[in-house]
């Protein structure tokens, strides 16, 4: 019989809203980085550890969240990383540099409690709802992510850059509200849950194999698609666009996996379903980014590349997210697994970006292609064999 953690009528609703608090804080920021050059004097060269912070901050907290989760219980561990998002999003409305930077470090704390900690949520509280759960975590996370990041730029157009993230961050407080009564049925490693006083038992991930092959898969996934965000607009220059028609593929390309959060999760489920993802996974990171080579490269042809692009990149990240409860027997191995795959995952697409730009800058852009092809390839490899394996302990 499935185990269920027994859970509040609004976990639902407070899932969704950590979702959309894992990217919007940090999706809103591009957009706002003019204003805060004219406001603030915020040098070029510091602008980009405005996305770098968080990601490296993912990379080193996300074992500890982990642990925290085991310690405390996802609830409040969930709970307090969200106080600490509420206190990071609102110190960078003060007016200077160094709490800006510090304000997104913590910032990048509290959103990597919902990286690290949602999918055993969902594993503990909906086992026989995973798929559904999963969908409605990453598509709120995906789309209010996307919608961050156009809404910021149209809002500091008309108002001024602190009203801006002031509207902007109310959402991590109305989380803390919602969050609440969660926090009643808090569970931590080796309390009973069930009825039957049934004590979980979890296991270092850390020594596992296939762990560390769903940790490549997550890495590889999080390098291809963060270097490919960051470089891409370049690449598509270099073959004759406008920085208008690349930045705009560049969104067809982020659109693109928006489907994906919303079918990976339902289809994994399905008997073939995971081979079809990774199959997504293999035709849309492959072929769209080696498609790029073509000679006369059309803007049509660009579109539908950047397109199966998009695909492959939503298929990618929301089966790694798949495989964190479909590999693991309960919340605490989920959210073991989730910290281990993050954490070097995270630091893979804090390093990708500056090692595609060196590439790219001293060697040429084709060899960064045929480089992103090669880990394509390497990625769609280790889904299939994660695929062969029913979970991490075999």
């Amino acid at each position: 019989m499935t185990k269920t953690h027994a859970h509040s009528r609004y976990l639902t609703l407070g899932m969704i809203l950590v979702a959309a608090n894992m990217r919007l804080p940090i999706t809103m920021m591009p957009g706002l980085i003019s204003s805060l050059k004219h406001t603030l004097g915020l040098p070029s060269s510091m602008a980009g550890l405005l996305t770098t912070i968080p990601l490296l901050t993912f990379a080193v907290m996300s074992p500890l969240i982990a642990y925290w989760g085991r310690r405390f219980g996802n609830e409040w561990t969930i709970y307090g990383l969200l106080v600490i998002l509420a206190i990071g999003s609102y110190l960078r409305l003060l007016p200077a540099i160094g709490l800006l930077l510090f304000g997104t470090l913590l910032v990048g704390i509290g959103v990597d409690g919902g990286n690290v900690l949602i999918p055993a949520i969902i594993k503990d509280n909906f086992p026989t709802k995973i798929g559904i759960a999963t969908s409605e975590y990453t598509v709120s996370m995906l789309l209010v992510g996307a919608i961050g990041t156009g809404v910021s730029g149209v809002l500091a157009a008309h108002w001024s850059l602190p009203i801006v993230m002031a509207v902007l961050s109310v959402l991590s407080v109305i989380n803390l509200i919602v969050w609440v009564p969660n926090l009643a049925y808090n569970h931590r490693e080796g309390q009973p849950v069930h009825q039957d006083k049934t004590t979980e038992n979890t296991v270092n991930v850390w020594h596992l194999p296939v762990a560390w092959l769903v940790t490549a898969f997550f890495g590889l996934q999080a390098l291809v698609y963060y270097s490919m965000l960051t470089w891409l607009p370049t690449i598509l220059v270099a073959h004759g666009f406008t920085a208008i028609a690349a930045g705009n593929l560049v969104t067809v390309m982020q659109l693109g996996g928006l489907p994906l959060a919303f079918l990976v999760p339902i289809t994994a489920e399905k008997r073939y379903g995971v081979p079809v993802m990774v199959a997504t996974v293999g035709i849309g990171f492959i072929g769209g980014i080696a498609g790029i080579l073509l000679p006369g490269l059309s803007l049509g042809v660009a579109t539908f590349l950047c397109l199966i692009l998009g695909f492959g990149s939503g298929a990618a990240f929301n089966l790694a997210v798949v495989f964190f409860t479909q590999k693991t027997n309960n919340g605490f191995d989920t959210a073991a697994l989730s910290g281990m795959a993050q954490s070097a995952g995270y630091l893979l697409a804090a390093v990708g970006p500056v090692l595609f730009g060196w590439l790219g800058s001293h060697l040429g852009w084709t060899l960064v292609i045929c480089l992103a092809v090669i880990l394509s390839v390497l990625l769609t490899l280790t889904g299939v064999i994660i695929n062969r394996h029913d979970s991490i302990y075999e």
